[in-house]
């Protein structure tokens, strides 16, 4: 069962409208796809925040705009950093009965051996690429890195996924690797004899007078 979230048509665009919506908590926003027209909306900031944390990024909404209902993705959202508010979002209309094509994050859990021996756990990789139906898209993968030695990596095609879904990223992308640790550079041996010759060809110059 998806979770439902309240939403308003929109149905004034004025700069100053738009600040007003923001200035109440709220924000602008954009439904649309699956033979749905676009339609602009609002939601309070407060209750999308509350109810994307429970259900995931890729969790499947249920979006009430007056008497209609949508189930919905979140596709995309902008925010202000400095302000830290959302500036706007799209919400695309889901058919529950087909797949769809979307990028899941990646997470990656537990500490990599070759991090005890002195190397640095790199992440290549953050999102990768999935097709299945909306209800079995995870909100985010877990990736082991535990058994990561110096000079390993994991690959996309290391990770595994339930059997509903299928991975459509490029299998040979780097997703995590340790570094080996970084050591101090040792002079070049060519310049140790230049600078031994330099020496003694002050030691022989020095004789003469």
């Amino acid at each position: 069962m998806s979770i439902s979230i309240q939403a308003n048509k929109r149905t004034d665009f004025k700069n100053s409208t738009n600040r007003k919506i923001r200035d109440e908590g709220n924000f602008p926003a954009v439904v649309y796809g699956n033979k749905t027209e676009s339609t602009p909306i609002y939601l309070n900031s407060a209750d999308f925040i509350k109810t994307i944390r429970e259900a995931g990024r890729n969790g499947v909404l249920t979006l009430q705009v007056d008497k209609q209902k949508y189930s919905v993705m979140l596709h995309d959202i902008q925010t202000d950093p400095l302000k830290n508010e959302i500036v706007h979002a799209d919400f695309q209309v889901v058919d529950m009965k087909k797949e769809i094509d979307t990028e899941v994050s990646l997470s990656l859990v537990g500490e990599a051996k070759g991090t005890k021996e002195g190397g640095v756990l790199q992440q290549s990789l953050y999102e990768i690429s999935l097709k299945g139906l909306p209800q079995d898209i995870p909100s985010s993968i877990d990736v082991d890195v535990s058994d990561l030695g110096i000079n390993d990596t994991i690959t996309v095609a290391d990770i595994k996924v339930d059997k509903k879904l299928e991975i459509t990223h490029n299998a040979e992308d780097t997703v995590a690797s340790v570094l080996p640790p970084q050591q101090e550079e040792e002079p070049d041996s060519g310049e140790v004899q230049d600078a031994e010759g330099d020496v003694e060809a002050t030691k022989e110059k020095d004789n003469e007078e």
